[in-house]
C-alpha cells in the first residue's frame, strides 16, 4: 500500500517532528488543532490544517469520529498518532483500519495486549522473557480486590508496588513499604487508575531497588524482520515521569546489550509487533533484568536513539506503515547522546505546572545540539496541556563531552516570561551520580528528599541570564550590570530597564 497524505492526530512539539518527517519523505501532510491552538507553529508546518470542533481535550484530540470525518474530508490515507492522546486506543487503531485508512502503528491486538499491563506481563512471562516477581489481580470489585492484593502482597514481600493494569506515567502507581501502608495505597492506586483509564484493576510487584531503568528501542516490518536499535537508559526520574535520557546506557555490557535486546525482540515477536515500539526494563545491580511493560507507540525520548544510530525512527514508521522493508543496517552505535525535558514549571514549588507568555525563548546552538519543540518565543503557555516545552538533545562522541556539552547549553538556554525547570536540570548535571553514570530510579528523590531548591552558584547563573536576555531583548549589549550578576550574583532586570529608560 502506497502513502501519499499523512493526517498527523496529534499536536505540539511531537507534531512538529511527524510533519518534518513527512515532508522529507515527500508526503503530503494535515494537521489538526484545537482553537487554543491557532496560530502555533505545527499547524503552520502541515499543507492543510482543520480546526477541531469543541472546547475540551475530549471533544477535540481525543474525538474519534472527528478525526477521521477530517481524514475523509482531507483525502489523508495515512493517520500518525504521536504519542499520548489516541496512540495507544486500540479501538482508534481499528476505526482507522475499518474507514480504509492505513495506521502508522501496530494492530490493535498488539496494542490492546501489551496495554494491558497483566496481560503483557502473561505473555513476556511465555515468550520466555524474564518478568519482576508479582502476581496478576483480575478482581474488579473494590472489596474482593483488596482482599486479593492483601493475599498476593504476603507472596510477593515488601517493599513493593502496585501498579494500574491499564496504568502509564506513573498514574495509578503506588509503592508500598510495609503492610500498614497496604490499604490506602491499594485504594489510591485504584481511585487514580479509575479516574485516569476507567479500570480500576491493579497488579502487585516486587519493588526492585537501586535498579536502572532502561528501555529498547524495537523495528518491525511486514517482510518478517525484527530489530533493536540498542538501548536508552531513563532512570533519573521524577514521580515516575522521566527528566534526563541517554543513550546508551553507561554501565551496559556487551553481553547484558546483547541479551536484552534478544529478549525485546522476542517481546516484540510474541504479539506479532509491527512498526516501532520500545520494551522497557529493570536492570539490577547484578546484571539482571526484568520486563516492566512495552509501549506501541513512538517514544519522547526516541531522539538520543537516532543520534547513536543515525536511524530516523519516525521515517521508518512511514516506510513500515507503507509496507516497505526497513532501511536500517545492522546495529552501529557511534558515541553519546543525552536528552532533557523542558517543562514550564515551577521546580522550587514541588514542579507544580507553569503558566505565562514565552516573552524571550533563546534556544542554544552549536554543534551536537538538537532542540525539538512545538513553541517559540511569543507564544502563550496555557493550563490546557501537558507542561513539556522542548526536548534538548545534545550529541557528543563520548558521555564525558555529551555531558559537557549539555551544561554550556543549558546555561545558553534562557525563557523569560513562563517558569521553567531549566536550572534544576542545569543542576542535575552537576550531581556526582549523573556524572558517574551511576544513576537509579530512587536518584532524584535521595540528592533532594524535601524538595529542589538552588544553589547560590544556580542563583547567581540565572540572575545573569535574566540580565543578559532582557539587555538584548531591549537592543543592549554586554552591560556592566551583566558582568556584575556574573561575577557577584542577582541583578535585577528592572535595573537594565531602568538604566535604559529613565
Amino acid at each position: 500500500m502506497t502513502i501519499s497524505k499523512v493526517l498527523i492526530a496529534n499536536r505540539g512539539e511531537i507534531a512538529c517532528r511527524i510533519l518534518r518527517a513527512c515532508r522529507e519523505a515527500g508526503l503530503a501532510t494535515v494537521a489538526i488543532y484545537a482553537q487554543n491552538d491557532t496560530g502555533t507553529i505545527f499547524t503552520e508546518l502541515a499543507d492543510e490544517a482543520f480546526l477541531l470542533e469543541g472546547d475540551s481535550i475530549a471533544s477535540t484530540y481525543l474525538d474519534q469520529s472527528q478525526i477521521l470525518e477530517i481524514a475523509r474530508i482531507s483525502g489523508a490515507d495515512a493517520i500518525h498518532p504521536g504519542f499520548g492522546f489516541l496512540s495507544e486506543r486500540a479501538d482508534f487503531a481499528q476505526a482507522v483500519i475499518d474507514a480504509g485508512i492505513q495506521w502508522v502503528g501496530p494492530s490493535p491486538e498488539a496494542i490492546s495486549k501489551m496495554g494491558d499491563k497483566m496481560t503483557a506481563r502473561i505473555t513476556m512471562r511465555d515468550a520466555g522473557v524474564p518478568v519482576i516477581p508479582g502476581e496478576e489481580i483480575e478482581e474488579t470489585e473494590e472489596q474482593a480486590a483488596l482482599m486479593a492484593i492483601e493475599q498476593a502482597s504476603h507472596r510477593v514481600g515488601y517493599p513493593l508496588l502496585l501498579k494500574a493494569s491499564s496504568g502509564g506515567g506513573g498514574k495509578g502507581m503506588r509503592s508500598v513499604d510495609d503492610p500498614s501502608q497496604l490499604e490506602s495505597a491499594a485504594l489510591g492506586a485504584r481511585r487514580e487508575a479509575i479516574a485516569a483509564f476507567g479500570d480500576g484493576r491493579v497488579y502487585v510487584e516486587r519493588l526492585l531497588t537501586g535498579s536502572k531503568h532502561v528501555e529498547i528501542q524495537v523495528l518491525a516490518d511486514r517482510h518478517g524482520r525484527t530489530i533493536h536499535l540498542a538501548e536508552r537508559e531513563c532512570s533519573v526520574q521524577r514521580r515516575h515521569q522521566k527528566v534526563f535520557e541517554e543513550a546508551p546506557c553507561a554501565t551496559m555490557t556487551e553481553e547484558i546489550r546483547e541479551a536484552m535486546g534478544q529478549a525485546a525482540v522476542a517481546a516484540a515477536e510474541a504479539v506479532k509487533y509491527e512498526g516501532a515500539g520500545t520494551v522497557e526494563f529493570l536492570l539490577a545491580p547484578n546484571g539482571e533484568f526484568f520486563f516492566l511493560e512495552m509501549n506501541t507507540r513512538i517514544q519522547v525520548e526516541h531522539p538520543v536513539t537516532e543520534m547513536i544510530t543515525g536511524v530516523d525512527i519516525v521515517r521508518e514508521q512511514l516506510r513500515i506503515a507503507a509496507g516497505e522493508p526497513m532501511s536500517c543496517p545492522e546495529l552501529s552505535i557511534r558515541g553519546h547522546a543525552i536528552e532533557v525535558r523542558l517543562y514550564a514549571e515551577d521546580a522550587q514549588n514541588n514542579f507544580l505546572p507553569a503558566i505565562g507568555p514565552l516573552s524571550i525563548f533563546k534556544a542554544p546552538e552549536g554543534p551536537g545540539i538538537r532542540l525539538d519543540t512545538g513553541v517559540r518565543q511569543g507564544d502563550e503557555v496555557t493550563p490546557n496541556y501537558d507542561p513539556m516545552l522542548a526536548k534538548l538533545i545534545v550529541w557528543a562522541p563520548n558521555r564525558t563531552e555529551a555531558l559537557e556539552k549539555m551544561r554550556r547549553a543549558l546555561d545558553e538556554f534562557v525563557v523569560l516570561g513562563c517558569t521553567t525547570n531549566i536550572r534544576f536540570l542545569r543542576e542535575l548535571c552537576d550531581q556526582q551520580e549523573v556524572i558517574e553514570g551511576t544513576t537509579d530510579t530512587t536518584t532524584i528523590d535521595r540528592i533532594w528528599p524535601n524538595g529542589w531548591t538552588p544553589s547560590v552558584t544556580e542563583q547567581q547563573k540565572q540572575s545573569a541570564l535574566v540580565v543578559a536576555a532582557t539587555a538584548e531583548s531591549l537592543g543592549l549589549g554586554k552591560t556592566k550590570l551583566q558582568v556584575s550578576a556574573e561575577q557577584n550574583g542577582p541583578v535585577s532586570p528592572f535595573q537594565i530597564i531602568s538604566r535604559r529608560f529613565p
